[in-house]
């Protein structure tokens, strides 16, 4: 039975915008993909996508989803794209809280021959399975060959294969484990960020008694 003082948007009544505002406020909070790549003329590319979750366990498979350009650079395709399609390799760095700043200055909508690294102003990392550079100041990247890029509507979802994670000893908890308080993961909201609160865990034990 719907609640009496629940509001109904109906996606034939609301304007793309107004729907998009509504997914993003909502699924909440968003893990950052700090994606490089890099052009077949061998020019680096940096740029953050909220749109971004695991695919699959094995083979181990990353998921981004590219949309359009946007403001100056409307309805064109984002070099992100243009470089992972040309090019069949890049990185997912992931964004902590101390590179909140050099993550957003990537994400301004620079030309396709400005390398967003020096915009950013973060070091590029040689990686050993692919031939795109990682973030040398993020704590952890996925160096990753394209699986398939599936067109949905207007974006464009990007499935890259693991094939090499590099971490940070500090982020690194032992036993293949992620030490998340070290970590500091960046969130993406809805126009803001969040940062890691304290944590906990959900003891369903007593149900059973």
């Amino acid at each position: 039975m719907p609640r009496h003082d629940a509001l109904a948007f109906h996606t034939s009544d609301v304007s793309e915008q107004e729907m998009y505002k509504l997914m993003i406020g909502s699924v909440v909070p968003r893990p950052i993909a700090w994606v490089s790549s890099k052009s077949k003329d061998g020019v680096l590319n940096l740029a953050p996508f909220s749109f971004f979750t695991v695919a699959s366990r094995n083979p181990p498979t990353l998921l981004i989803s590219i949309g359009p350009g946007v403001g100056e650079r409307e309805g064109t395709v984002k070099d992100t794209l243009t470089n992972i399609r040309e090019v069949g390799e890049f990185v997912i760095n992931m964004v902590s809280e101390p590179l909140g700043e050099a993550m957003l200055l990537s994400s301004a909508n620079a030309g396709p021959q400005k390398n967003e690294f020096e915009l950013a102003g973060v070091t590029p990392q040689l990686c050993k399975s692919v031939d795109v550079p990682a973030v040398l100041e993020a704590p952890i990247a996925f160096e990753l060959k394209l699986d398939r890029i599936i067109p949905v509507g207007g974006d464009h979802l990007v499935l890259g294969i693991v094939e090499r994670v590099q971490v940070d000893s500090a982020a690194y908890a032992g036993n293949f484990k992620i030490a998340t308080e070290n970590l500091k993961p960046l969130a993406s909201l809805a126009g803001d960020f969040a940062g890691l609160t304290s944590t906990f865990s959900i003891d369903l034990r007593h149900r059973q008694e």
